[in-house]
Protein backbone atom coordinates (compact mmCIF):
# COMPACT_ATOMS: atom_id res chain seq x y z
CA UNK A 1 0.00 0.00 0.00
CA UNK A 2 1.43 3.15 -0.85
CA UNK A 3 1.20 5.52 1.72
CA UNK A 4 0.23 9.41 0.23
CA UNK A 5 -2.17 11.03 -1.08
CA UNK A 6 -3.25 11.02 -4.41
CA UNK A 7 -4.42 13.52 -7.04
CA UNK A 8 -5.73 12.94 -10.18
CA UNK A 9 -4.46 15.18 -12.80
CA UNK A 10 -7.95 16.36 -15.43
CA UNK A 11 -5.81 17.27 -18.33
CA UNK A 12 -8.26 16.61 -21.61
CA UNK A 13 -5.92 15.40 -24.19
CA UNK A 14 -4.12 13.09 -21.45
CA UNK A 15 -5.64 10.21 -19.34
CA UNK A 16 -6.31 10.37 -16.16
CA UNK A 17 -2.92 9.98 -14.64
CA UNK A 18 -2.72 9.02 -11.06
CA UNK A 19 0.61 10.47 -9.42
CA UNK A 20 1.13 9.84 -5.63
CA UNK A 21 1.23 13.38 -3.95
CA UNK A 22 0.79 15.12 -7.42
CA UNK A 23 0.80 18.90 -6.95
CA UNK A 24 -0.90 19.76 -10.17
CA UNK A 25 -0.47 24.51 -10.45
CA UNK A 26 -3.75 24.83 -11.66
CA UNK A 27 -5.13 23.85 -8.60
CA UNK A 28 -6.57 26.66 -6.36
CA UNK A 29 -3.40 29.12 -6.35
CA UNK A 30 -5.36 31.47 -3.20
CA UNK A 31 -4.61 27.87 -0.91
CA UNK A 32 -2.24 28.37 1.89
CA UNK A 33 -0.63 26.23 4.65
CA UNK A 34 -3.55 25.64 6.22
CA UNK A 35 -6.68 26.41 4.15
CA UNK A 36 -8.05 29.94 5.76
CA UNK A 37 -6.44 29.23 9.16
CA UNK A 38 -3.97 32.57 9.55
CA UNK A 39 -2.00 30.93 12.10
CA UNK A 40 -1.04 28.06 10.68
CA UNK A 41 -0.48 29.72 7.50
CA UNK A 42 2.32 32.13 10.08
CA UNK A 43 3.51 29.42 11.53
CA UNK A 44 4.41 27.70 8.15
CA UNK A 45 6.30 31.06 7.00
CA UNK A 46 8.33 30.89 10.41
CA UNK A 47 9.36 27.25 9.50
CA UNK A 48 9.86 27.65 6.05
CA UNK A 49 12.04 30.91 7.06
CA UNK A 50 14.05 28.74 9.93
CA UNK A 51 14.58 25.90 7.59
CA UNK A 52 16.33 28.32 4.96
CA UNK A 53 18.38 30.51 7.82
CA UNK A 54 19.52 27.11 9.41
CA UNK A 55 20.10 25.26 6.48
CA UNK A 56 18.49 21.93 7.84
CA UNK A 57 15.36 20.17 7.57
CA UNK A 58 16.36 18.70 11.29
CA UNK A 59 13.24 19.41 13.64
CA UNK A 60 15.48 19.97 16.44
CA UNK A 61 17.84 22.72 14.40
CA UNK A 62 14.61 24.29 12.97
CA UNK A 63 13.15 24.93 15.91
CA UNK A 64 15.46 26.22 18.11
CA UNK A 65 14.04 25.37 21.24
CA UNK A 66 11.80 23.19 22.24
CA UNK A 67 9.03 24.83 22.19
CA UNK A 68 9.87 25.72 18.52
CA UNK A 69 10.67 21.56 17.83
CA UNK A 70 7.14 20.79 19.27
CA UNK A 71 5.58 23.58 17.54
CA UNK A 72 6.87 22.26 14.15
CA UNK A 73 5.99 18.90 14.59
CA UNK A 74 2.13 19.66 15.12
CA UNK A 75 2.48 21.69 11.97
CA UNK A 76 3.49 18.71 9.74
CA UNK A 77 0.85 16.48 11.99
CA UNK A 78 -1.98 19.09 11.30
CA UNK A 79 -4.34 17.59 9.06
CA UNK A 80 -5.17 21.06 7.10
CA UNK A 81 -1.82 21.19 5.86
CA UNK A 82 -0.87 19.08 3.49
CA UNK A 83 1.51 18.50 0.71
CA UNK A 84 -0.35 20.03 -2.12
CA UNK A 85 -1.01 23.46 -0.31
CA UNK A 86 2.41 23.60 0.37
CA UNK A 87 3.66 23.44 -2.75
CA UNK A 88 0.52 25.35 -4.27
CA UNK A 89 1.78 28.16 -1.85
CA UNK A 90 4.92 28.48 -3.23
CA UNK A 91 3.69 28.00 -7.30
CA UNK A 92 1.46 31.19 -6.39
CA UNK A 93 4.32 33.49 -5.68
CA UNK A 94 6.41 31.81 -8.72
CA UNK A 95 3.27 31.87 -11.29
CA UNK A 96 3.29 35.41 -10.49
CA UNK A 97 7.30 36.06 -11.20
CA UNK A 98 7.12 34.32 -13.98
CA UNK A 99 4.17 36.78 -15.72
CA UNK A 100 5.02 37.93 -19.17
CA UNK A 101 8.42 36.29 -18.95
CA UNK A 102 10.09 33.96 -21.28
CA UNK A 103 10.36 30.60 -18.61
CA UNK A 104 11.94 27.65 -18.64
CA UNK A 105 9.85 24.45 -16.82
CA UNK A 106 12.59 22.03 -15.48
CA UNK A 107 11.82 18.72 -14.59
CA UNK A 108 13.50 15.89 -13.17
CA UNK A 109 13.38 13.02 -10.43
CA UNK A 110 15.63 12.80 -7.27
CA UNK A 111 15.29 9.88 -5.20
CA UNK A 112 15.79 10.46 -1.01
CA UNK A 113 17.27 7.08 0.35
CA UNK A 114 17.51 6.25 3.92
CA UNK A 115 20.24 3.37 3.69
CA UNK A 116 22.25 3.53 6.76
CA UNK A 117 19.14 5.39 8.73
CA UNK A 118 16.44 3.45 7.94
CA UNK A 119 15.49 3.07 12.10
CA UNK A 120 11.64 3.62 12.68
CA UNK A 121 11.08 4.39 8.91
CA UNK A 122 6.81 3.72 8.20
CA UNK A 123 4.81 4.48 5.49
CA UNK A 124 7.71 4.30 2.96
CA UNK A 125 8.44 1.47 -0.12
CA UNK A 126 11.69 0.83 -1.19
CA UNK A 127 13.95 3.45 -2.66
CA UNK A 128 16.01 3.40 -6.41
CA UNK A 129 18.04 -0.21 -4.56
CA UNK A 130 15.05 -1.99 -4.36
CA UNK A 131 15.73 -2.51 -0.68
CA UNK A 132 16.25 0.69 2.03
CA UNK A 133 13.01 2.91 2.52
CA UNK A 134 12.68 5.91 0.72
CA UNK A 135 10.70 7.75 -1.65
CA UNK A 136 10.71 10.20 -4.69
CA UNK A 137 10.41 13.68 -5.69
CA UNK A 138 9.69 15.18 -8.85
CA UNK A 139 9.70 18.79 -9.14
CA UNK A 140 8.71 21.79 -11.19
CA UNK A 141 11.59 24.25 -11.86
CA UNK A 142 11.11 27.81 -13.33
CA UNK A 143 14.12 29.40 -14.66
CA UNK A 144 14.01 32.94 -16.10
CA UNK A 145 15.52 32.09 -19.83
CA UNK A 146 16.45 35.79 -20.34
CA UNK A 147 18.68 35.88 -17.10
CA UNK A 148 18.93 32.40 -16.71
CA UNK A 149 17.73 33.00 -12.64
CA UNK A 150 15.52 30.68 -10.44
CA UNK A 151 12.09 31.87 -9.99
CA UNK A 152 10.93 29.55 -8.16
CA UNK A 153 8.87 26.03 -7.83
CA UNK A 154 5.61 25.67 -9.73
CA UNK A 155 4.81 22.01 -9.23
CA UNK A 156 6.61 18.97 -7.35
CA UNK A 157 5.39 15.10 -7.31
CA UNK A 158 6.06 13.41 -4.01
CA UNK A 159 5.23 9.54 -3.74
CA UNK A 160 7.04 6.28 -2.32
CA UNK A 161 7.26 3.11 -4.07
CA UNK A 162 4.72 -0.50 -3.38
CA UNK A 163 6.47 -3.06 -1.99
CA UNK A 164 4.91 -5.22 -4.49
CA UNK A 165 6.91 -5.70 -8.07
CA UNK A 166 5.15 -3.31 -10.59
CA UNK A 167 5.08 -6.56 -13.04
CA UNK A 168 5.54 -6.35 -16.79
CA UNK A 169 5.89 -2.91 -17.09
CA UNK A 170 6.32 -2.48 -21.13
CA UNK A 171 2.56 -4.23 -21.57
CA UNK A 172 1.05 -1.30 -18.95
CA UNK A 173 -0.63 2.30 -20.22
CA UNK A 174 1.75 4.95 -19.42
CA UNK A 175 -1.12 6.14 -17.14
CA UNK A 176 -0.17 3.16 -15.12
CA UNK A 177 3.45 3.71 -14.77
CA UNK A 178 5.31 5.89 -12.75
CA UNK A 179 7.13 6.95 -15.60
CA UNK A 180 3.33 8.81 -16.18
CA UNK A 181 5.20 11.65 -13.98
CA UNK A 182 6.79 13.35 -17.25
CA UNK A 183 3.63 13.43 -19.21
CA UNK A 184 1.73 15.17 -16.16
CA UNK A 185 3.75 17.65 -15.16
CA UNK A 186 4.26 18.79 -19.22
CA UNK A 187 0.55 19.01 -18.79
CA UNK A 188 0.94 20.92 -15.78
CA UNK A 189 2.70 23.50 -17.71
CA UNK A 190 -0.49 24.59 -19.59
CA UNK A 191 -0.52 27.06 -16.82
CA UNK A 192 2.88 28.70 -16.76
CA UNK A 193 1.88 28.91 -20.01
CA UNK A 194 -1.48 31.13 -19.60
CA UNK A 195 0.59 34.12 -18.12
CA UNK A 196 4.30 33.62 -19.41
CA UNK A 197 5.25 34.94 -22.62
CA UNK A 198 6.71 31.53 -23.52
CA UNK A 199 7.03 28.02 -21.91
CA UNK A 200 9.85 25.85 -22.69
CA UNK A 201 9.88 22.57 -20.61
CA UNK A 202 13.17 20.61 -20.48
CA UNK A 203 14.17 16.90 -19.03
CA UNK A 204 17.00 14.64 -19.32
CA UNK A 205 16.61 11.04 -21.55
CA UNK A 206 14.58 9.56 -18.87
CA UNK A 207 11.96 11.84 -20.03
CA UNK A 208 12.08 10.35 -23.52
CA UNK A 209 8.88 8.64 -23.83
CA UNK A 210 6.94 8.16 -27.23
CA UNK A 211 3.46 9.58 -25.89
CA UNK A 212 5.53 12.34 -23.96
CA UNK A 213 5.99 14.09 -27.27
CA UNK A 214 2.66 12.99 -28.81
CA UNK A 215 0.88 14.78 -26.01
CA UNK A 216 2.83 17.84 -25.96
CA UNK A 217 0.35 20.67 -25.42
CA UNK A 218 -0.57 24.02 -27.60
CA UNK A 219 1.16 26.50 -25.92
CA UNK A 220 4.55 24.22 -24.59
CA UNK A 221 7.26 23.62 -26.19
CA UNK A 222 9.76 21.01 -25.25
CA UNK A 223 13.82 19.83 -25.75
CA UNK A 224 14.44 16.15 -24.32
CA UNK A 225 17.86 14.76 -24.72
CA UNK A 226 17.43 11.62 -26.43
CA UNK A 227 18.07 8.07 -25.41
CA UNK A 228 16.17 5.92 -27.46
CA UNK A 229 17.29 4.87 -31.01
CA UNK A 230 13.90 5.34 -32.79
CA UNK A 231 12.49 4.11 -35.63
CA UNK A 232 12.13 6.86 -38.53
CA UNK A 233 9.41 7.22 -41.63
CA UNK A 234 12.55 7.30 -43.56
CA UNK A 235 13.89 3.92 -42.07
CA UNK A 236 16.84 5.79 -40.69
CA UNK A 237 17.34 5.04 -37.32
CA UNK A 238 17.37 8.47 -34.77
CA UNK A 239 20.76 8.08 -33.87
CA UNK A 240 21.93 7.58 -38.01
CA UNK A 241 19.47 10.49 -39.17
CA UNK A 242 22.60 13.66 -38.24
CA UNK A 243 24.20 12.22 -40.76
CA UNK A 244 22.00 13.29 -43.60
CA UNK A 245 22.39 16.92 -42.18
CA UNK A 246 24.54 19.31 -43.71
CA UNK A 247 27.33 20.01 -40.95
CA UNK A 248 26.35 23.63 -39.28
CA UNK A 249 29.78 23.79 -37.54
CA UNK A 250 32.62 23.20 -35.47
CA UNK A 251 33.42 24.51 -32.28
CA UNK A 252 35.10 24.28 -28.75
CA UNK A 253 33.31 23.11 -25.40
CA UNK A 254 34.15 23.19 -22.07
CA UNK A 255 33.26 20.10 -20.86
CA UNK A 256 33.35 20.51 -16.67
CA UNK A 257 35.13 17.94 -14.11
CA UNK A 258 33.37 14.31 -13.40
CA UNK A 259 34.93 13.36 -10.17
CA UNK A 260 37.52 13.80 -8.02
CA UNK A 261 41.38 14.62 -9.56
CA UNK A 262 39.53 15.65 -13.13
CA UNK A 263 40.13 19.06 -14.15
CA UNK A 264 38.18 18.78 -16.69
CA UNK A 265 38.60 19.30 -20.62
CA UNK A 266 38.44 20.99 -23.95
CA UNK A 267 36.30 19.39 -26.71
CA UNK A 268 35.91 20.15 -30.22
CA UNK A 269 32.46 19.28 -31.20
CA UNK A 270 30.29 19.29 -34.49
CA UNK A 271 26.42 20.79 -34.82
CA UNK A 272 24.03 19.56 -36.54
CA UNK A 273 20.54 19.84 -36.59
CA UNK A 274 17.19 18.78 -39.00
CA UNK A 275 13.97 17.61 -38.44
CA UNK A 276 12.90 13.81 -38.25
CA UNK A 277 9.82 11.91 -38.02
CA UNK A 278 9.71 9.52 -35.58
CA UNK A 279 7.22 6.96 -35.56
CA UNK A 280 5.17 5.03 -32.39
CA UNK A 281 6.67 1.74 -31.55
CA UNK A 282 4.91 -1.08 -31.91
CA UNK A 283 3.84 -2.17 -28.43
CA UNK A 284 2.05 1.04 -27.94
CA UNK A 285 0.16 1.45 -31.30
CA UNK A 286 -2.93 0.22 -30.24
CA UNK A 287 -2.89 1.90 -27.05
CA UNK A 288 -1.69 4.94 -28.48
CA UNK A 289 -4.56 4.59 -31.56
CA UNK A 290 -7.20 3.85 -28.71
CA UNK A 291 -6.13 7.16 -27.59
CA UNK A 292 -6.70 9.45 -30.55
CA UNK A 293 -2.34 10.41 -29.94
CA UNK A 294 -0.47 10.81 -33.32
CA UNK A 295 1.61 7.39 -34.82
CA UNK A 296 4.11 9.78 -35.90
CA UNK A 297 5.53 13.04 -34.67
CA UNK A 298 7.82 15.19 -36.33
CA UNK A 299 10.40 17.33 -34.39
CA UNK A 300 13.50 19.16 -34.45
CA UNK A 301 16.73 17.24 -33.41
CA UNK A 302 20.18 18.61 -32.66
CA UNK A 303 23.32 16.73 -32.71
CA UNK A 304 26.31 18.19 -30.55
CA UNK A 305 28.79 15.40 -31.01
CA UNK A 306 32.69 15.25 -30.29
CA UNK A 307 34.82 14.77 -32.96
CA UNK A 308 38.29 13.13 -31.95
CA UNK A 309 37.76 12.21 -27.77
CA UNK A 310 41.27 11.45 -26.10
CA UNK A 311 42.25 7.68 -25.82
CA UNK A 312 39.84 6.03 -23.33
CA UNK A 313 37.52 8.75 -22.66
CA UNK A 314 33.82 8.18 -23.51
CA UNK A 315 33.10 10.91 -26.73
CA UNK A 316 30.57 14.01 -25.73
CA UNK A 317 27.51 13.33 -27.26
CA UNK A 318 24.20 15.16 -27.25
CA UNK A 319 20.99 14.31 -29.33
CA UNK A 320 18.18 16.61 -28.25
CA UNK A 321 14.52 16.21 -29.15
CA UNK A 322 12.88 19.34 -29.23
CA UNK A 323 9.93 21.46 -31.05
CA UNK A 324 11.42 24.95 -31.25
CA UNK A 325 13.06 25.79 -35.09
CA UNK A 326 16.41 24.41 -35.86
CA UNK A 327 16.35 25.26 -39.34
CA UNK A 328 19.88 27.75 -38.16
CA UNK A 329 22.81 27.51 -36.15
CA UNK A 330 21.56 30.47 -34.06
CA UNK A 331 18.88 28.64 -33.59
CA UNK A 332 20.60 25.13 -32.85
CA UNK A 333 23.14 26.70 -30.16
CA UNK A 334 19.60 28.17 -28.46
CA UNK A 335 18.79 24.74 -28.13
CA UNK A 336 21.55 23.79 -26.51
CA UNK A 337 21.68 26.77 -24.30
CA UNK A 338 18.39 26.17 -22.90
CA UNK A 339 19.60 22.12 -22.59
CA UNK A 340 22.16 23.37 -20.37
CA UNK A 341 20.31 25.15 -17.61
CA UNK A 342 18.86 21.73 -17.34
CA UNK A 343 21.77 22.20 -14.24
CA UNK A 344 19.93 24.28 -12.37
CA UNK A 345 17.17 21.45 -10.91
CA UNK A 346 20.56 19.54 -10.17
CA UNK A 347 21.60 22.69 -7.79
CA UNK A 348 18.28 22.62 -6.64
CA UNK A 349 18.61 18.75 -5.32
CA UNK A 350 22.18 19.25 -4.17
CA UNK A 351 20.65 22.28 -2.02
CA UNK A 352 17.84 20.27 -1.07
CA UNK A 353 19.94 17.29 0.25
CA UNK A 354 24.09 16.68 0.52
CA UNK A 355 24.89 20.39 -0.16
CA UNK A 356 22.30 21.97 2.00
CA UNK A 357 19.95 21.18 3.93
CA UNK A 358 20.37 17.14 4.34
CA UNK A 359 17.22 16.00 3.93
CA UNK A 360 18.34 12.63 4.83
CA UNK A 361 19.42 13.35 8.35
CA UNK A 362 15.74 14.18 9.31
CA UNK A 363 14.64 12.80 11.98
CA UNK A 364 10.83 12.55 10.56
CA UNK A 365 10.30 8.79 10.49
CA UNK A 366 6.54 8.12 8.75
CA UNK A 367 5.91 9.31 5.54
CA UNK A 368 2.87 11.72 5.52
CA UNK A 369 5.24 13.86 7.72
CA UNK A 370 8.24 13.21 5.44
CA UNK A 371 6.58 14.58 2.53
CA UNK A 372 5.03 17.40 3.52
CA UNK A 373 8.76 18.13 4.99
CA UNK A 374 10.22 17.10 1.62
CA UNK A 375 7.78 20.03 0.39
CA UNK A 376 9.11 22.35 2.68
CA UNK A 377 12.39 21.64 1.62
CA UNK A 378 11.99 22.29 -2.14
CA UNK A 379 10.49 25.34 -1.66
CA UNK A 380 13.57 26.65 0.92
CA UNK A 381 16.20 24.85 -1.53
CA UNK A 382 14.77 27.26 -4.38
CA UNK A 383 14.84 30.25 -2.27
CA UNK A 384 18.68 29.78 -1.28
CA UNK A 385 19.04 29.58 -5.23
CA UNK A 386 17.31 32.69 -5.75
CA UNK A 387 19.23 34.66 -2.98
CA UNK A 388 22.58 33.34 -4.22
CA UNK A 389 21.49 34.35 -7.91
CA UNK A 390 20.68 37.86 -7.34
CA UNK A 391 23.79 38.43 -5.73
CA UNK A 392 25.10 40.24 -8.63
CA UNK A 393 22.18 42.05 -9.72
CA UNK A 394 18.79 40.90 -11.89
CA UNK A 395 15.20 42.63 -12.68
CA UNK A 396 13.42 40.20 -10.02
CA UNK A 397 11.59 42.31 -7.45
CA UNK A 398 12.22 41.23 -3.56
CA UNK A 399 8.20 39.75 -3.56
CA UNK A 400 9.36 36.82 -5.44
CA UNK A 401 10.92 36.01 -1.85
CA UNK A 402 9.01 37.94 1.01
CA UNK A 403 6.01 39.78 1.12
CA UNK A 404 5.53 43.12 0.04
CA UNK A 405 4.34 44.44 3.48
CA UNK A 406 8.26 43.66 4.96
CA UNK A 407 9.91 46.01 2.25
CA UNK A 408 9.60 49.36 4.68
CA UNK A 409 10.97 46.84 7.51
CA UNK A 410 13.88 45.39 5.54
CA UNK A 411 14.49 49.11 4.00
CA UNK A 412 15.30 50.74 7.54
CA UNK A 413 17.49 47.16 8.49
CA UNK A 414 19.21 47.80 5.02
CA UNK A 415 20.28 51.38 5.98
CA UNK A 416 21.76 49.94 9.13
CA UNK A 417 24.00 48.31 7.56
CA UNK A 418 25.80 50.51 4.98
CA UNK A 419 28.95 52.02 5.30
CA UNK A 420 30.64 54.87 4.48
CA UNK A 421 32.40 54.01 1.48
CA UNK A 422 30.59 52.94 -1.75
CA UNK A 423 31.56 49.58 -1.91
CA UNK A 424 29.86 49.59 1.89
CA UNK A 425 26.71 50.87 0.46
CA UNK A 426 23.60 48.89 -1.23
CA UNK A 427 23.75 49.40 -4.67
CA UNK A 428 20.59 47.67 -6.03
CA UNK A 429 17.37 49.19 -6.59
CA UNK A 430 15.15 49.08 -3.24
CA UNK A 431 11.86 46.73 -3.72
CA UNK A 432 14.46 44.32 -6.08
CA UNK A 433 15.81 40.82 -5.07
CA UNK A 434 19.69 41.88 -5.39
CA UNK A 435 18.98 44.68 -2.96
CA UNK A 436 17.12 42.06 -0.89
CA UNK A 437 19.99 39.52 -1.30
CA UNK A 438 22.65 41.99 -0.30
CA UNK A 439 21.02 42.93 3.13
CA UNK A 440 21.12 38.80 3.47
CA UNK A 441 24.11 38.46 2.53
CA UNK A 442 25.58 41.57 4.80
CA UNK A 443 23.63 39.90 7.70
CA UNK A 444 25.37 36.60 7.16
CA UNK A 445 28.65 38.12 7.44
CA UNK A 446 29.96 39.40 3.78
CA UNK A 447 31.69 42.64 4.30
CA UNK A 448 31.43 44.03 0.70
CA UNK A 449 34.84 43.00 -0.20
CA UNK A 450 36.68 39.57 -1.44
CA UNK A 451 34.62 37.04 -3.11
CA UNK A 452 31.02 36.93 -3.77
CA UNK A 453 28.57 35.31 -0.59
CA UNK A 454 27.72 31.75 -1.38
CA UNK A 455 25.01 29.80 -0.02
CA UNK A 456 25.84 29.36 3.54
CA UNK A 457 26.39 33.03 3.93
CA UNK A 458 23.14 33.46 2.47
CA UNK A 459 21.44 31.46 4.97
CA UNK A 460 23.08 32.32 7.99
CA UNK A 461 21.93 36.20 6.85
CA UNK A 462 18.12 35.04 6.04
CA UNK A 463 18.00 33.77 10.11
CA UNK A 464 19.11 37.10 11.42
CA UNK A 465 17.29 39.10 8.79
CA UNK A 466 13.89 36.85 10.28
CA UNK A 467 14.92 38.10 13.84
CA UNK A 468 15.57 41.40 13.21
CA UNK A 469 12.18 41.34 10.95
CA UNK A 470 10.69 40.02 13.89
CA UNK A 471 12.31 42.53 16.21
CA UNK A 472 11.13 45.55 14.04
CA UNK A 473 7.38 44.60 13.92
CA UNK A 474 7.35 43.99 17.67
CA UNK A 475 8.81 47.70 17.79
CA UNK A 476 6.36 49.43 15.45
CA UNK A 477 3.44 47.51 17.24
CA UNK A 478 4.40 48.36 20.88
CA UNK A 479 5.54 52.11 19.18
CA UNK A 480 1.48 52.59 18.20
CA UNK A 481 -0.35 51.01 22.05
Amino acid sequence: MKCCDTVTHPHANLPQIMLEVSIPIEAEMAMSYGNKDIRLNQRGERILDAIVAKSSLVLRTVGGERAGEVAAGRFLDNDDVTTQSIIATAAKRTLDAARGRRVLAIQDTTEVNFSGRAAKRTGLGPAGDGVSPGFFCHPLLLVDIAHEAVLGLAAADIWTRPQAPAGNRKKQPIDAKESGRWLATTQACRTVAEVAAKVVTVADREADIYEHFATCPDGVEMIVRARHDRATVTGTPLFTAPETFDLMTVTSVHVPPRGPGDNGRVAEVSIRAGHVEIVCPGHLRAHVTARGWPTTVTLGLVEIAEVAAPKGVAPLCWRLLTTLPVTTLAEANEVARLYRLRWRIEQLFRTFKSDGLDFEATQVTDARRLFKLAALGLVAASRIMQLVDARDGGPRPATDVIDASQIIAVADISAGLEGKTARQKNPHPIGSLAWLSWVTARLGGWNCYYKPPGPKTMADGWKRLAERLQGYHLAMSTKHV
